[in-house]
């Protein structure tokens, strides 16, 4: 499994699960298209991102609100990863992904922002395991 939804009363709440930090980072890229649009998004478009965090936890926030970044300012919905990589010295991250313009595709919910609410980046044994709250 690699990201569920979670019940939550106002906002939306989703886990997500990887081997790696990377994968962690790449599902919940998924787990938030996914509560924007059902629809399987296309390969048009290719743009390079680059974030940095105080930790892991601040990477996780930022890697995601560059996303929305994305959506708000250049109407790009992500698809796919081509690659992701973190530099675990400097907590910097750099991607290359492929993507679609959002106005292709049916939107279900608009996200506001991240939020730090209930937001947990954890490593279990072998296993990564995050929380993240969006507010819609």
């Amino acid at each position: 499994m690699k990201f569920k939804f979670l019940s939550h009363t106002a906002d939306l709440k989703f886990r997500v699960y990887g081997k790696t930090i990377e994968e962690i980072f790449e599902n919940s890229s998924r787990a938030l298209f996914s509560s924007i649009c059902e629809e399987k998004i296309k390969n048009k478009k290719k743009i390079k991102i680059k974030v940095s965090g105080k930790d892991y936890l601040n990477l996780l926030y930022n890697f995601l609100e560059e996303l929305l970044f994305l959506i708000d300012s250049k109407d790009f919905f992500v698809s796919e990863f081509l690659s992701l990589s973190i530099n675990k010295k400097n907590l910097s991250l750099s991607a290359e992904i492929v993507g679609d313009s959002g106005k292709n595709y049916c939107v279900h919910s608009q996200i506001k922002a991240v939020t730090y609410n209930n937001m947990f980046l954890k490593k279990y044994g072998k296993r990564w395991i995050a929380q993240v709250v969006l507010d819609v």
